[in-house]
């Protein structure tokens, strides 16, 4: 028997629990309608103590997606001393992922939200980080769909997230490590799991969130922040899938496996610069 992937399991009100304990009751709305959200984040070992890259902006962007949803808002001093005990009782080497987790709670009983969290052991992601293969895919709605219609949850990291695993399978059907996802109007959106980030004319760009119903990346926000203050300008704009070959690049960057150089996009060469990787590699923190 294999052993398990190193984790760890904290709840809100009771702290670090065994990995194995029950958490959730049959009727919880989280896992019967995936009415709640959450978000996520690396977790690495610094001197022997475990950290969390950029956990302002994450708790940021969860408290965001909990209003939203018109969830009670999280009470950061409470998330802030569960992810401590969490940290305390991670004891694995190398990368992990963070996830914090708020469901609206029982459908059947007034015992209100549910909110944990966990630490787990991160997949290898070296090889992505040297570039990977991507195909597009449709979203199937408009670049704008989203701007008058706020019960889409556009930019809400819901815990729905049975299209993006869907779009993964499809992806490894078709040969490709990634997604991109484009608007039935013929524009690059994101990947299921990151955002997209464009080099061109000496200036970064990324998919822009007004209407599209993207997703704030915190680790593009992070780049950008870097970019600007090195004196590069950042833009928002929309490319099409044929625009990238005449760029200087484009990737995918995720809060957890890093800034990945999208070499190929259905199955047409694009330009990779290892120089512009490493530079935005460092400049999240990778």
């Amino acid at each position: 028997m294999t052993n398990p992937t190193p984790q760890v399991v904290a709840v809100m009100g009771r702290g670090v629990v065994p990995r194995d304990t029950p958490l959730l009751i049959a009727d919880d709305l989280g896992f019967t309608r995936g009415d709640g959200c959450f978000d996520a984040a690396r977790v690495t070992v610094v001197d022997g103590r475990a950290r969390v890259d950029h956990l302002d902006r994450h708790l940021a962007r969860f408290r965001r997606s909990a209003s939203a949803l018109e969830l009670p808002a999280p009470d950061e001093d409470d998330w802030r001393a569960l992810v401590d005990e969490a940290l305390d009782a991670w004891d694995a080497d190398g990368e992990a992922v963070l996830k914090l987790v708020l469901t609206r709670g029982p459908e059947h009983s007034d015992r209100g939200v549910s909110a944990l969290l966990t630490i787990t052991a991160a997949p290898d992601a070296t090889a992505a980080r040297a570039g990977v293969r991507a195909a597009t895919l449709g979203r199937g709605y408009a670049s704008d769909a989203f701007a008058s219609a706020p019960w889409l949850l556009g930019g809400v990291k819901t815990l729905s997230y049975a299209v993006n695993v869907a779009a993964r399978r499809e992806a490894a059907r078709r040969g490709a490590d990634e997604v991109v996802f484009t608007s039935s109007d013929g524009f690059l959106l994101e990947g299921p799991t990151a955002g997209l980030l464009v080099a061109a004319d000496d200036q970064l760009w990324t998919t822009p969130l007004e209407g599209t119903g993207v997703l704030a990346s915190v680790t593009i926000e992070v780049i950008m922040d870097a970019a600007r203050a090195d004196g590069v300008a950042t833009r928002f704009a929309l490319f099409r899938p044929g625009d990238l070959p005449d760029t200087d690049g484009a990737w995918l960057v995720s809060a957890v496996r890093g800034v990945l150089p999208l070499r190929e996009l259905d199955g047409v060469p694009l330009p990779h610069d290892p120089e512009i990787t490493a530079r935005l590699a460092a400049a999240a923190g990778f």
